[in-house]
């Protein structure tokens, strides 16, 4: 019986992803500058990406017309390689942090269940560091980024299965400073 509820939830979860594909980049929102903090709000926040609100040319300065930054980068099992896909979504996050210099960002590495507690932990560091990496490559000031491992202990998907599984081998970015 406690499997059936979470079902709709990994729907929801691939839905939400599915939409996300061709969006273009921008201002992520406040509820993903809290970071994840619970699994309810870790799951709304990452893999789907957030609408921002419509900033208009009224507002001037650095500040981009409304859409939709995703916030979190996925990663195939037992990996820390940053594929095509996900390269264009380090990229979306590094053009915003550049257009706002006062913003900062957490990396927040997360693994499946799968492993040791120690394994995953160092798993989810490499993750938030490979995504630093290319942040500092495509221009954004290290000093800006900070990286955190979670290992297994933040699933947005509760399922023991390769959707869940998939859904929560992430980085996740926690913006602050917007």
């Amino acid at each position: 019986m406690k499997n059936r509820s979470i079902i709709p939830l990994l729907v929801l979860c691939a839905v939400s992803l599915a939409a996300c594909g061709g969006h273009e980049a921008v201002k992520p929102s406040s509820s993903a500058a809290a970071g994840g903090q619970g699994s309810q709000q870790g799951a709304e926040t990452s893999g789907a990406g957030q609408a921002g609100g419509a900033q208009g040319s009224a507002l001037g300065g650095q500040q981009q017309a409304a859409t939709v930054v995703q916030h979190t980068v996925h990663f195939a099992f037992n990996s820390s390689h940053i594929d095509a896909t996900n390269r264009a979504i380090v990229e979306a996050n590094a053009s915003y942090m550049s257009a706002n210099p006062q913003v900062t960002v957490t990396l927040q590495g997360n693994t499946d269940e799968r492993g040791t507690q120690e394994y995953n932990l160092a798993l989810g560091e490499r993750r938030a560091q490979a995504v630093k990496r290319m942040m500092v490559v495509l221009g954004v000031a290290g000093s800006r980024m900070t990286t955190i491992s979670f290992g297994a202990e933040r699933p947005v998907a509760l399922g023991h299965d390769r959707a869940a599984w998939r859904l929560n081998r992430r980085v996740d970015f926690a913006y602050s400073g917007n």
